[in-house]
């Protein structure tokens, strides 16, 4: 694999994952509990796409052969997308959600604070950019967190039940493979080792304020290395591609 096989591959990881989940955020709009939070979830998936954007249009400069953003978000089919298999996951009730957003916006909250640092000019200069987003993501979901965790019982016991279905995909969050090591050695990528154990600060920190248990690790679901996914991908793509691949040629 080439240094620039590399880092296409690592900036659609990073477009897909922001891409993938804003998708599951919009599908909020309109449908929030609260009329504030609909306009929270819905700028939340703003953020999102505004960050996948800045990723894929990268991607294309870097693969040299004319795609756009909207040629990675719009043509491409499941198995080439590289997004989190936590991103995918349907939204659910509320607290689902919040659960999702929680460990994710964690995840990218800790990555971006390191790849600030990056060599690559484009990501360092992203990673900037995205940390004060997901840094409000991350108090969003967290806030939201210990208020349903730490709130009546039933809303403990709901959120505790997202905690531990969702639990199991989370270590796909930090898989590595040659890309990352080809990256790190170039200080481009960063060490998902090192990220995992502020993660865990972080998630520990809290669910202790939340009054929630942290669920044990057992089988850990994987896939985004190779582009494997579950069939809920499917489904959200063929939702978000229907318009462009319906009228290939439209004008807007």
């Amino acid at each position: 694999m080439t240094a620039k096989e590399a880092l296409l591959n690592y900036c659609l990881r990073l477009g897909d994952s922001s891409l993938i989940l804003g998708q599951r955020m919009s599908e909020w709009c309109s449908n929030g509990p609260i009329l504030e939070e609909d306009i929270a979830m819905t700028n939340i998936a703003l953020d999102l796409f505004g960050q996948a954007r800045t990723m894929l249009t990268y991607a294309g400069e870097i693969e040299e052969k004319g795609k756009t953003e909207d040629d990675f978000a719009y043509k491409r089919n499941e198995r080439e997308f590289y997004n989190s298999l936590l991103s995918e996951r349907p939204n659910g009730h509320f607290g689902d959600t919040i659960a999702r957003n929680f460990l994710q916006s964690a995840y990218f909250f800790h990555l971006y604070t390191t790849l600030s640092s990056s060599k690559d000019d484009m990501i360092s200069a992203h990673a900037v950019k995205s940390l004060k987003e997901v840094t409000y993501h991350l108090r969003h979901s967290a806030e939201w967190l210990v208020r349903l965790g730490d709130g009546t019982a039933e809303s403990h016991e709901k959120v505790q039940i997202s905690l531990d279905d969702l639990w199991e995909f989370t270590g796909d969050l930090f898989e590595m493979n040659e890309v990352d090591e080809l990256l790190i050695k170039e200080g481009i990528a960063v060490d998902l080792n090192e990220i995992k154990k502020e993660w865990i600060k972080t998630v520990d920190q809290v669910l202790e304020r939340a009054t929630l248990k942290k669920p044990e690790n057992g089988y850990m679901q994987t896939g985004r290395l190779n582009a494997i996914h579950s069939e809920y991908l499917g489904h959200l793509i063929a939702e978000m591609q229907f318009l462009p691949r319906a009228y290939p040629d439209a004008k807007w």
